[in-house]
């Protein structure tokens, strides 16, 4: 699917020709992670390269907001605001750093986020965001308002460490996902998929976009019609080479790469 929708955009110039023929061969070669691996790839990242957790973090947010803004522009988005839906976990986190430098390249957005951590570092990132004047809520609001309100959804409830069922309280803001209209952009995975064998079942919800952290994860094969960006650029070579990654290179000093 990535190959065929690259093909349509760009085999139309001669001369980006090369070009392509460069992505195709690294997206052939890119690996997508199983969950077991990418709970290693993390843990390696902690224990044997020293990266701290809110440092990733910052990290994948940044490069999920300047994906975010490369895909939708904050002028033609209606009101310019966002909606990013947070949950207890490291994908949440990874929603409030979006929310916040979302803000900071003028978007609006709004947090919902239900289920808070006491960890200090989110409630670091909580504080971050309401000193920007970033609201954040408990309450999660009705498919009318978030239909008359926002321009985008970003869905950063339940990262690849999920098992399914969804629980409780998190049922009315998965059902928004599944009946909005409004565009949804996935952190990492799509709430509620398999990290693995993508949707459940024939009501889960197909993001209109994705952005895969560090590498992506296997249910991404299971994408429909959605555009997809991988983000995070911060993989050592080394290990890059041992779980044969085999990345896409990011142009410049682009913190993203566009997959299709």
């Amino acid at each position: 699917m990535i190959i065929s929708n690259l093909l349509k955009r760009l085999s139309s110039s001669s001369t980006i020709s090369h070009k392509f023929s460069t992505i195709k061969r690294s997206l052939t070669a890119m690996k997508y992670l199983n969950q077991q691996e990418a709970i290693s790839v993390d843990e390696e990242l902690f224990n044997d390269y020293k990266f701290s957790v809110d440092q990733l973090m910052e990290l994948a947010g940044l490069s999920c907001a300047h994906a975010i803004a490369d895909c939708y522009d904050n002028q033609t988005l209606k009101n310019r605001k966002v909606l990013v839906c947070c949950g207890p976990g490291n994908n949440g986190g990874d929603g409030l750093v979006a929310a916040r430098h979302l803000a900071l390249m003028d978007y609006k957005p709004r947090v919902y986020y239900p289920k808070r951590s006491d960890k200090q570092l989110f409630v670091n990132l909580q504080h971050q965001c309401e000193s920007m004047g970033i609201t954040v809520d408990k309450e999660c609001p009705s498919l009318e308002l978030v239909e008359q309100e926002y321009g985008l959804i970003i869905d950063a409830l339940f990262g690849f460490s999920f098992r399914p069922p969804v629980r409780e309280s998190f049922t009315s803001v998965m059902d928004i996902l599944k009946k909005t209209t409004v565009p949804i952009v996935s952190v990492d995975i799509p709430s509620g998929w398999h990290v693995e064998d993508g949707p459940l079942d024939a009501s889960s919800f197909s993001p209109d976009c994705l952005i895969s952290l560090t590498a992506p994860k296997l249910c991404a094969q299971h994408l429909k019609n959605s555009k997809h960006y991988l983000g995070g650029r911060f993989v050592p070579p080394k290990l890059q080479q041992k779980y044969s990654m085999g990345l896409p290179n990011y142009e410049g000093n682009n913190l993203f790469v566009r997959l299709c």
